[in-house]
């Protein structure tokens, strides 16, 4: 390697790089330098697929380079050889409709290997599948150390030593080290190949960006705009006045752009004060009335401003018994129910209240999405199948009267966060409610939490609400950062479980 360097180039191959290319390719690959592509072949490649060629100079100095096709589904699924995979070195399997990024060559001039410029071309094929819309980048790699162990082991054997890193390959630990994976092991690839003792190992690399069908209306976004409302609990005469503050905040939030307005849990609970002379029991029962009212007006309000509504919850009677329920009201006009799991002892010993036992993720036009009650984030196992699922963002709507409860379901949010590898927004009531009885005092700060991660803020927090203070919360989420996160973070909790030693599942 050369001691200085000014200079590094990645860009596309020209035919005018040829000479120097030709040259790079030979003391690259001395034991095969009879196997070289031609001048031909280099202009046929570049006259079919330029955009696919690359090449890496130092200093105007072709130094290494990056050959591709892309090739079916199918040829890939099938057994093949380079040959046959080449079109017999005329590059006809080309397919520019087809959905394989197909690597045909890589190299970097020995002189210039340890400068990480082999990662330098790696990483922009990966660009490259991403932008032209391809399901994966699939190549063979030889495995040239494998002529020195071959006697004592098989391929699988040796694979697999490399992969523990107990055996380095330079070609496959590389590869294997750039988030390639091994689908399977390919006898007689290459002719002559005597280092790698003719068998190479099929990797493919998977575009998580790929869309099979791409559309050009009614995408998913991925920039996803959250509204949370931290409502003020204050005297209201009757359900007109809570339908006129809430369609203020509604307003306000759709007025931003956002995609979700989020309510508090039991935010409609000024509409006690009317019941103050019965029981506490007797008193929420009552509001229980105007669950199904609130839905209809909520639905409204959704496709009038064009906002997925979460309500928050609200008691609901079914079959006699009493529940804690909100709705998803999504601006399509559709509407889905979700129901408190874990009901609280005050909500028990007060009202009589039972827990819900059915609980899902929710398909909206921003994706997957997941919605508990307050308690029910104090229990990881809820979050974490709603993970499995696919959820990227969870809403918390909550009721908490004192610090001390907010606490608890700020830290366990921001837990579930860190360790689902998705986004929780919470939000909840501040302020009084001196007629209303059990529902006196509240405490609230609405907030965006997220993975812990280089892409997030350092201490997990997207954003945050002054606290006990009514006000509404805009926050942006980003679900590609997400994607990314569970491929390439530093961490990578949900596919690191051991569920060869546990597992959580649904009863039901």
């Amino acid at each position: 390697m050369q001691t200085k360097i000014n200079k590094v180039e990645l860009r596309n191959l020209e035919i005018e790089d040829y000479k120097q290319l030709k040259k790079s390719m030979i003391e690259s690959y001395p034991e095969m330098a009879d196997s070289y592509w031609g001048s031909d072949d280099i202009e046929r490649l570049l006259s079919i697929f330029p955009e696919g060629q690359l090449v890496i100079l130092v200093d105007g100095k072709v130094v290494g380079s990056a050959l591709s096709l892309i090739v079916d589904e199918k040829l890939v699924d099938k057994k093949h050889n380079y040959q046959q995979i080449s079109g017999d070195y005329t590059f006809s399997t080309h397919n520019k409709n087809a959905e394989i990024l197909y690597g045909i060559d890589v190299f970097i001039h020995p002189n210039y290997r340890g400068l990480r410029l082999g990662r330098r071309l790696y990483d922009a094929r990966k660009e490259l599948c991403e932008q032209l819309n391809l399901k994966a980048i699939v190549f063979a790699g030889r495995i040239p150390s494998y002529r020195e162990h071959a006697k004592k082991m098989t391929p699988k054997t040796y694979i697999e030593k490399v992969r523990t890193k107990e055996l380095y390959d330079p070609v496959l630990s590389f590869q294997l080290s750039n988030d390639f994976h091994v689908l399977r092991i390919i006898k007689n690839y290459l002719e002559g190949d005597e280092e790698s003792k003719e068998f190479a190992v099929l990797l493919e690399w998977n575009n998580i960006y790929y869309e099979e069908s791409p559309r050009l209306i009614n995408l998913k976004k991925n920039i996803i705009r959250l509204g949370l409302i931290q409502w003020q609990m204050r005297p209201l005469n009757n359900v007109e006045a809570l339908f006129e503050q809430a369609e203020f905040f509604i307003d306000v939030v759709s007025g931003y752009g956002s995609d979700f307005a989020l309510f508090p849990e039991l935010f409609i609970a000024p509409l006690m004060a009317d019941y103050n002379h019965l029981s506490e029991a007797e008193a929420i029962r009552e509001l229980a009335r105007h669950s199904d009212p609130i839905r209809k007006r909520f639905q409204e309000f959704a496709i009038s401003y064009n906002i997925n509504i979460i309500t928050g919850s609200m008691p609901h009677l079914e079959n006699g018994n009493l529940y804690n329920v909100g709705f998803l009201c999504k601006r399509d006009g559709t509407s889905e129910m979700y129901t408190k799991i874990h009901i609280t002892p005050n909500e028990v010993v007060h009202w009589g209240m039972k827990g819900g036992s059915e609980f899902k993720t929710f398909d909206t036009d921003c994706g997957k999405i997941g919605i508990l009650i307050c308690y029910d984030v104090e229990f990881p196992e809820l979050p974490r199948l709603l993970a499995d699922e696919g959820m990227n963002i969870l809403f918390v709507p909550f009721l908490t009267d004192t610090q001390n409860g907010y606490t608890r379901v700020k830290h366990c949010s921001q837990a579930r966060a860190i360790e689902n590898e998705c986004y929780v927004a919470i939000a909840g009531c501040v302020g009084n409610l001196p007629k209303v009885n059990n529902m006196d005092i509240q405490y609230a700060q609405a907030s965006v939490f997220t993975p812990s991660d280089f892409a997030f803020p350092s201490n997990g927090i997207k954003a945050e609400a002054t606290p006990n203070t009514e006000m509404t919360l805009i926050v942006d989420v980003d679900l590609n950062l997400l994607k990314e996160l569970h491929e390439h973070g530093s961490v990578k909790i949900l596919k690191d479980r051991r569920k060869d030693l546990y597992e959580i599942k649904k009863l039901k």
